[in-house]
């Protein structure tokens, strides 16, 4: 069976990457991500502690992302430090699992609380274990 995207594939070394050139290395280190030879910690280092201290820092007023960032190392939250693109993953899928909702304002994505997100502070708060799985959970489909 031939590749169908071989054209694609051809037209684009010759067109879009022709100024390109990538070591040997770099190739290896992007087809290991493909394939998922890197471990979740290597990906992602979050915890449900980095999930609890931004759900808190939303919790009374919506911020956007450098507010919850500054917030974050505030309170000693070091897992965005080196890397704050991934808060904004984070942020993005906390949107997508519908614990967070998000507005746009004077060119700024503001993010708060949803009513999920919420129920989901007050019943960890209350030590509820159901809640604290639920959170693992969602780390553990974040890391993926």
């Amino acid at each position: 069976m031939s590749d169908p995207f071989s054209n694609l594939k051809s037209t684009m070394k010759n067109t879009v990457f022709k100024e390109f050139s990538f070591s040997e290395e770099r190739k290896k280190a992007v087809k290991d991500v493909i394939h998922g030879k890197l471990s979740q910690h290597q990906l992602h280092s979050w915890n449900i502690e980095t999930l609890v201290a931004i759900f808190e820092s939303l919790q009374y007023e919506a911020k956007h992302g450098y507010d919850i960032s500054t917030q974050l190392m505030q309170k000693s939250e070091r897992s965005f430090q080196s890397n704050e693109g991934q808060l904004y993953t984070l942020l993005h899928l906390l949107e997508n699992k519908h614990f967070l909702i998000s507005q746009w304002k004077e060119e700024k994505k503001y993010y708060a609380l949803s009513k999920k997100g919420r129920k989901y502070v007050a019943a960890y708060k209350r030590g509820d274990v159901k809640q604290q799985l639920a959170l693992k959970h969602l780390l553990e489909e974040a890391a993926l």
